[in-house]
């Protein structure tokens, strides 16, 4: 428990925190309405279902105020350090914003749940009682008419009965605003929640892409629902004038006796805009940032095809500064005016240009690289939006004196960036590096991917030698497929100096790592120490490598502790 806490107790505070917020509005809101005197007469109505709807709204404007705001990218790198620095626990919880919007999300379909399902009770209670199925009470409190003339206001939102019995709460609410824009919002949550599922996300992207912007008519809807005034209670000054608890069953005095004047209702005020209103100019403003950028001139310097289907661009653009570890997201009007997609840049800082890599893996990708290799040799490719930098895990890097760094196929870009970035700093003699140890880890599945990064290693190996800092760098490349000819090539050349597959001095691991024996060695040779480790792969590797840095790391803080990062996009 104690290792666990060393990388998730600010975590588990933050949870803590917004969840205690959850529970806070939603206990104070039900006893707000169960309990306030202003709502008795609206109880008679519709009993502990009132109480019931007004919890699960108050509760869903709050996590509506929070849902965007994970997702405001440039916020986020403004948080992270453009402008404000904040300590390395706070970063690392900004690396989890898309963790968070889920978790947020998830509240906002459970709350949504029962928010609809009380006020369905609701609409069907409040056309019990215009029809007088209950009491005399009920039926006076719904035949109350909004009546300038009479000093009368109603409390019961049914107005219209001349239909068949079971059209009326049907009738009400797809011709309320509140009832519609309740059905709209709940459909537009339902397509939203369902296409972000992962299995749908990664097989048909487009699909969870375009679902995912019904959030404006979610909003829209969201800010609207609440000026239908479909909850309403006694007024202050009719509260003073008519005590509920003594004129309740005294009906046929209304009106009539001082001490019971007509009960007077109303509904409001809307309070929903309140609280999205500052997310949603933040997130415009974000929106509007992401346009200019996209109309900013992107240059191609140049365009390789690597094996493994995988593109290489090396964009150039007026004015872009970058860190490593960072991403952009690009966007191809050739192939989609509205789809922008993430990728982690593999240059360095000290370069002048970007790069990114991108390996085939949807419909977009496929028709990118469709485009440039059909390109004439030497030409420009076609229009290319650049939104970004943006930080990541990965950026962190140099401040652990020891890092970790593990790729899984692709995942290895943001590594490429680093890996080069230290091969400037120590041709510059970079006196700020504080990195003194760099473990480096990739599992391919096949040996073609291998190709395009061996170039990079070997740079490094020799850099590392010249140098006599051999021991800085230590890599292992972990082949996790091959067939039998691979395997009957290996046992020819067994052995050569240099490996088969990648031709560097350090051979090629066959199978999946032992991290027990992995972390347990990185432990013994940095007995001090603080390890960065740092995952560009998939979940499953992520819950693994976690669960390791707490199994290895130590709670007395003059001995080492591992201190898990993980890529998000």
């Amino acid at each position: 428990m104690g290792n666990w806490f060393v990388n998730n107790w600010f975590s588990a505070v933050m949870i803590c925190v917004w969840m205690g917020i959850n529970i806070f509005l939603f206990v104070w809101f039900y006893f707000v309405y169960e309990n306030g005197e202003q709502f008795f007469y609206t109880r008679r109505l519709l009993g502990s279902a009132l109480a019931w709807a007004r919890a699960p709204a108050a509760v869903l404007n709050f996590n509506c105020m929070l849902i965007l705001l994970p997702v405001c990218r440039n916020l986020l790198s403004l948080l992270r350090g453009s402008f404000v620095k904040c300590s390395r626990t706070m970063r690392k919880q900004l690396d989890k914003n898309l963790t968070f919007h889920k978790l947020v999300a998830y509240m906002i379909g459970a709350m949504t749940a029962v928010h609809m399902i009380a006020h369905l009770l609701n609409v069907e209670w409040y056309s019990n009682s215009r029809l007088g199925v209950y009491d005399n009470l009920t039926l006076a409190l719904s035949n109350l008419e909004d009546d300038p003339s009479m000093n009368t206001t109603f409390l019961n939102p049914i107005r219209q009965i001349d239909l068949w019995l079971q059209q009326i709460p049907t009738y009400f609410v797809f011709t309320s605003i509140a009832g519609l824009t309740g059905v709209i919002i709940t459909l537009a949550l339902i397509l939203i929640i369902t296409s972000s599922m992962e299995v749908i996300r990664r097989s048909y992207f487009e699909v969870f892409w375009y679902t995912h912007h019904l959030f404006v008519i979610f909003f829209a809807g969201l800010v609207i629902h609440g000026i239908g005034f479909v909850v309403r209670k006694q007024t202050d000054d009719s509260f003073k004038k008519h005590n509920p608890l003594f004129c309740f069953n005294r009906t046929e005095d209304w009106g009539k006796i001082p001490e019971c004047p007509v009960p007077q209702f109303s509904g409001g005020p809307a309070q929903t805009w309140w609280w999205v209103i500052g997310p949603m100019m933040i997130y415009v403003c974000e929106r509007l940032l992401r346009f200019i950028r996209y109309m900013q001139n992107v240059q191609y310097r140049k365009i390789v095809m690597r094996p493994s289907k995988v593109l290489e661009l090396q964009l150039v653009k007026k004015g872009f500064k970058m860190d490593v570890g960072q991403y952009v997201f690009l966007n191809c009007p050739a192939i989609s005016q509205l789809e922008w997609h993430p990728f982690t840049m593999t240059s360095a800082p000290e370069e002048d240009f970007f790069s990114v890599h991108i390996r085939s893996a949807g419909d977009w990708t496929d028709k990118l690289i469709d485009i440039m290799q059909k390109l004439p040799e030497g030409s420009q490719g076609p229009k290319m939006g650049v939104d970004g930098p943006f930080g990541t895990a990965s950026e962190d890097v140099f401040d652990y004196e020891v890092s970790m760094l593990v790729g899984a196929g692709i995942g290895v870009t943001p590594f490429a960036s680093i890996l080069k970035s230290i091969w400037y700093k120590f041709k510059d003699n970079d006196p700020k590096l504080r990195t003194r140890k760099i473990y480096f880890y990739w599992l391919c599945r096949e040996t073609h991917a291998f190709e395009w990064f061996a170039d990079l290693l070997k740079a490094q190996e020799k850099e590392m030698e010249e140098r006599g800092m051999g021991d800085f760098l230590t890599y292992k490349l972990f082949l996790t497929g091959w067939d039998q000819s691979h395997v009957n090539y290996v046992t020819v050349n067994v052995d050569r100096d240099t490996d088969v597959v990648t031709g560097l001095k350090q051979k090629t691991h066959y199978g999946r790592p032992n991290w027990d024996k992995e972390f347990e060695e990185v432990r013994k040779e940095n007995p001090t120490s603080v390890v960065g480790t740092f995952l560009c792969g998939p979940v499953a590797l992520a819950k693994v490598l976690e669960k390791k840095c707490a199994k290895y790391s130590d709670v007395d803080p003059r001995k080492t502790k591992f201190y898990f990062n993980k890529e998000n996009f």
